[in-house]
């Protein structure tokens, strides 16, 4: 340990100079080093997307707060803050209804499930932002997003940092692999020179200065595996320096190092990665992890782990001749809950139009031909409604032989489509000439291996309603809504 104590106290090297400006002078630390100098006004952030379910969820920030403020104010409660890793949309929502505050993106996750490839840098900056959207989109919760090594130069790393912004992101995790990149816990780990993983932090702090946000920088250094434990304290108290929010130090393979990892920069926030199934870091407990000195702490292979095993076994049943059993599978009412089925009919409730509501206007014209004035906002209810909508034109064939016309044959019958939604609410009730399928049978004598006409004369009769006529079609579709077809 004498070698991490007097590591505290080591002077950083000149080469440091172009980044250490970015320190406050002469200031102390704030607390965390998440209270920001000056955080710029909701007005001046571009494009600051807020998610609809803002909320929804007790771990949600308030209505309107920025995802980094959400996630700042979190970081700044007592206690160590556990975050699982998600991976696509259906995951984040699983753990948002878990309960949990906040959750990363898992770059391994991702392209296991996106690519079914390793994490190995095939994976690009593109993919990576596509899925991290649907992810923000589909939570309230803070999401701290894993953007490997910025997918290139410090040019590039600006660009991943505007396009995390953009896409809705509390928080950005900045490595400092060469290119290609892969897991911190595999093999062969390298990592680029002190210097130009510094100007990656100091690129990483100008693009997020420049975008107006107060998105929160997770700086992460390999260089444990990749070098040594003493490289990796230097790099991460130049982080610091450099203006990171968030400490990151993959790999590490003790307690002790962990120990020595969290006195590194006293204010500064350190996350732990609990990489789950027989990584090189300790398993720790919440409780332990916060007695080291850790704030966050991020568990990047639960969900994809258990969702592989889960499907292994599902698969096992299936071609066995049976379905998974009940302890892992969900009922259709559970799957139907948790992916909002419930939430959508409801909220569709608002927006149903009964034939009762509606004007029918076209233009400058409403349903009964007289012109409307604009401006006229008379509510549709004085205008007397039926939800009945009779359309029975006088159109048959004229110049066909025989006495065909609108008195005899199937002209002198009427078809009637009823659709009743699923509340009970009569959608439509609309009737037309039969005669129209008499035509039609000319050109296309059947459907779907069945003869239209025949079909007609031998419909039964609707025994609960025999005003009604013969019954043609009576079924529910997708939506939950009956539809019923008639002849009479």
């Amino acid at each position: 340990m004498a070698c991490y104590a007097a590591l505290l106290h080591q002077p950083l090297a000149s080469s440091l100079s172009p980044c250490s400006s970015s320190r406050r002078a002469g200031a102390a630390r704030a607390p965390l080093r998440l209270q920001r100098a000056a955080t710029p006004s909701l007005a001046s952030a571009p494009r600051v997307r807020i998610s609809p379910r803002c909320a929804a969820s007790a771990g949600a920030g308030a209505p309107g707060e920025p995802p980094a403020a959400a996630l700042r104010r979190l970081l700044e409660t007592p206690g160590a803050h556990q975050a699982p890793a998600c991976y696509d949309a259906l995951s984040a929502r699983l753990v948002e209804r878990a309960g949990f505050r906040a959750c990363f993106t898992s770059g391994f996750s991702i392209s296991a499930a996106r690519l079914g490839l390793p994490d190995v840098g095939l994976i690009s900056y593109g993919e990576m932002i596509d899925q991290g959207r649907l992810i923000t989109e589909a939570v309230s919760i803070p999401v701290i997003g894993d953007a490997d090594n910025g997918y290139g130069n410090s040019m590039n790393v600006k660009r991943t940092v505007k396009g995390y912004i953009n896409a809705g992101f509390a928080g950005i995790i900045l490595e400092d692999q060469v290119s290609p990149k892969a897991c911190g816990h595999t093999q062969g780990r390298k990592v680029v020179s002190r210097e130009e993983a510094i100007m990656h932090i100091k690129a990483v702090v100008d693009a997020r200065n420049e975008s107006g946000s107060d998105i929160v920088i997770v700086a992460r250094t390999d260089s444990r595996q990749a070098l040594s434990l003493d490289e990796a304290l230097w790099r991460v108290r130049a982080f610091a320096d450099a203006g990171a929010d968030v400490l990151f130090i993959d790999a590490l393979a003790s307690r002790e190092e962990m120990k020595a990892f969290c006195a590194i920069a006293p204010g500064v926030t350190k996350m732990a990665n609990m990489l789950e199934g027989g990584g090189k870091t300790p398993i720790l407990s919440p409780v332990e992890l916060e007695e080291i000195g850790y704030k966050i702490i991020a568990y990047p292979l639960s969900l994809i782990g258990v969702s592989m095993r889960a499907m292994e076994d599902a698969l096992i049943a299936i071609k066995g001749g049976r379905i998974p059993p009940p302890s892992s599978l969900p009922s259709f009412e559970e799957i139907k809950d948790t992916l909002g089925f419930n939430h959508y009919y409801d909220e569709e409730k608002r927006y149903v139009v009964t034939p009762a509501q509606s004007s029918y206007q076209t233009g400058y014209h409403d349903y009964t031909g007289e012109p409307s004035i604009p401006g006229d906002f008379r509510s549709t209810t004085e205008k007397p409604q039926e939800p009945v909508i009779g359309i029975l034109p006088q159109l048959y064939d004229i110049g066909s032989s025989g006495s065909r016309g609108p008195s005899t044959g199937m002209w002198s019958r009427t078809l009637r489509l009823k659709i009743t939604g699923r509340d009970g609410v009569l959608k439509i009730d609309a009737k037309i000439p039969a005669g129209f399928l008499e035509g039609m049978t000319r050109i296309i004598p059947g459907l779907a291996g069945a003869n239209i006409m025949e079909r007609l004369r031998n419909a039964p009769i609707d025994a609960d309603n025999p005003q009604n006529g013969q019954i043609l079609l009576d079924f529910e579709d997708a939506m939950g809504d009956r539809i019923q077809v008639f002849i009479a």
